[in-house]
Formats: structure tokens, sequence, C-alpha cells
């Protein structure tokens, strides 16, 4: 088959190009993953998780059907697909669930910091599941960074100037909890969906996590959710251009920087979306994090980054065609 390059295109060139088309898909990704939080913080107001989960999934399932369909009419779906689906997506919902309740706790800023505690869990089961990792995880470079980055993430939580009340300390155990729950989820997809594509793999568990956020808002959203008829459509069209940005187009130009930069390098730019959001937050919603909680958040960042690091020199021969997904949930 003839190249669509131009002949005079060197293969330099040609991956000059590819290499830049990584780094603005990758930059897309962060501000649009960096938006999240800010806009489930707006709607927090307007109103309750369980309709803003139903809406925004719900929509994002409509979006993602049609390759679904389509792959399917051609005869490729891949079989066990849906079956393979069912285990990540039931820790995804359990993860979106807790992401979405702490924006009803705690600010935008402190939670994302709060959130890197996710890379220590995967860590810790990857220890416990995929032998291959263990070389990884023993190398003293990604012990010491496993040790920063719980040092600033407990540093973020601490050093706040919020007095200690139930709702602050309920905010932060949702925050790791959803952690917690997206390290999980992106294990599962490691063991279970390894098989296939990432991008089908993805829009097979958009489809369950969507029916159970809409079962879940049916029967606990207010009005069934029905509330947000009620909203201006201006508002109701940046909870759809939420479910966009987020679920729906974040993956995609996650995978296409992953193709072109590598896992290491895209997700090391993505651990820089806590400092988006705090910048974000403190514009919109005049979140104020203190000196301490800055100094702890730029410790836990640096601390993943190492980890991501040690990663890469361990087993920079290896391939896994689930760590797209494993390593991209930042929470949505």
């Amino acid at each position: 088959m003839p190249s669509s390059a131009s002949p005079s295109e060197s293969p330099e060139s040609r991956a000059a190009g590819s290499h830049w088309f990584g780094v603005l898909t990758v930059i897309i990704t962060l501000v649009g993953w960096s938006s999240i939080p800010l806009f489930l913080k707006h709607f927090s107001h307007l109103i309750d998780a369980w309709t803003s989960n139903g809406w925004r999934y719900g929509f994002s399932a409509l979006i993602w059907a049609p390759l679904l369909i389509i792959v399917a009419q051609r005869r490729r779906l891949p079989a066990g697909l849906w079956r393979a689906a069912i285990v990540p997506s039931i820790v995804n919902s359990m993860g979106q669930v807790c992401f979405t309740w702490a924006h009803y706790k705690i600010d935008p800023g402190l939670l994302t910091f709060g959130l890197r505690s996710q890379i220590l869990f995967a860590a810790l089961g990857a220890f416990l599941l995929f032998p291959s990792e263990r070389p990884v995880i023993r190398a003293p470079g990604y012990l010491i960074g496993m040790l920063v980055v719980l040092l600033g993430t407990s540093g973020a939580i601490l050093f706040g100037d919020d007095r200690i009340e139930f709702t602050h300390i309920a905010g932060v155990a949702l925050a790791i909890a959803s952690g917690l729950l997206f390290a999980m989820y992106g294990l599962a997809v490691r063991r279970y969906m390894h098989r296939f594509n990432s991008v089908i793999a993805f829009a097979a568990i958009s489809q369950y996590t969507a029916l159970a956020m809409i079962v879940l808002m049916l029967v606990l959203g207010e009005q069934g959710g029905l509330t947000v008829l009620e909203m201006p459509g201006k508002q109701i069209m940046w909870l759809l251009i939420s479910a966009v940005i987020g679920i729906a187009l974040g993956h995609v130009f996650y995978y296409l920087s992953i193709a072109r930069l590598g896992v290491a390098v895209s997700a090391g730019v993505l651990q820089l979306q806590p400092f988006g959001v705090a910048v974000g937050s403190y514009i919109l919603f005049a979140e104020v994090l203190t000196v301490g909680q800055w100094v702890s958040g730029c410790v836990a960042v640096a601390g993943a980054i190492v980890m991501l690091g040690i990663q890469r020199l361990v087993m920079k021969k290896r391939t896994d065609p689930g760590l797209a997904l494993a390593e991209g949930k930042s929470g949505v």
C-alpha cells in the first residue's frame, strides 16, 4: 500500500511530527482532566451526586455506543468482551461514586492531591497480583518514591487551615477511597481486559458504568435525576460538555498520547493535574491551599514521577496492552 506521507518527507521529520502530536494530545488530556473536578464542584451546588453521575456517564455511553455497534456489525467485536468487562466496571462504578461525592465535602485542589494515593495502592496491588511487577516495586528508587508520595499526600491533607470537622474527614476519606478503587480498577483492567484493544475495552466498560450510574440516579437521585431539567439550558449544556471532555474524548486523547510518547511520559505529565486543579479552584471557588499543602503536594507529585521513572527504567522492554487503561484513570 502506498504511503500517505510525502516522498520528500524523511523518517526523522515524520517521527518529530508524531512526537509533537503526542505532546499536543497529552496537554489536551491534562487540561481536560484538570477541568473535571472543577465541573463537579460547580455542579455540586446545583444537583446531587447521583444525578451528576447518571447524566454524565449516560451521555458518555451514548457517544461510545456507535463504536461498539459498528464493530459488532462488522463482526469484529472480540469474544468474551462483555463478560471480561464486568469486574472492572463494578470497581470503576464504585470509584466514580466516591470520587464525585468527595466534591460535595471538600474542595477540588485538596481532593486531587489526596487522589495521588492511587499510585501507592496500584503499586501494592500489582506486587500482589502480577509477579512481573515485583522487580520494579522492590527497586530502592521505587520504594523511595512510594515513601515520598505517602509523606507528601499526608502533608497535603494534614497541613490545611480547615478545622477538622466530620465533613472534611469524610471528604478526605472519600478521596482516598476513590484512589484505592481507581487503583483496583486499573489492576482489574490489566487482569481481565489485556486481550482487547484499549479503546474497545473502555467503550464496553463505559456502557456498564453508565448503566450502574443511571440505575443509582433513578433510585437515589432527587426526583430520579429530573432535577437537571430545572437547570438553565446553559448549565445543562456544560454538564454534557463535561461528560464529553472527561469521559468520552479525554481517554481518546490519552491513548493517542501513549501511542506516541509512551505510558511513562504520558502518565508523568498527568501528575501535574493537581496543580492545574488547585489553580482553577482558587480562581473559581476561592480555595486557598496553605504553603504546607503546596509543598506537600509538590513532594507527592515528585514521588509519583520518580516511581514512573524507575518503572520505565526497570521494565522498558515490557509491553502491556492493558496498561493504557490501567494507568490512565485520574478520576472523571
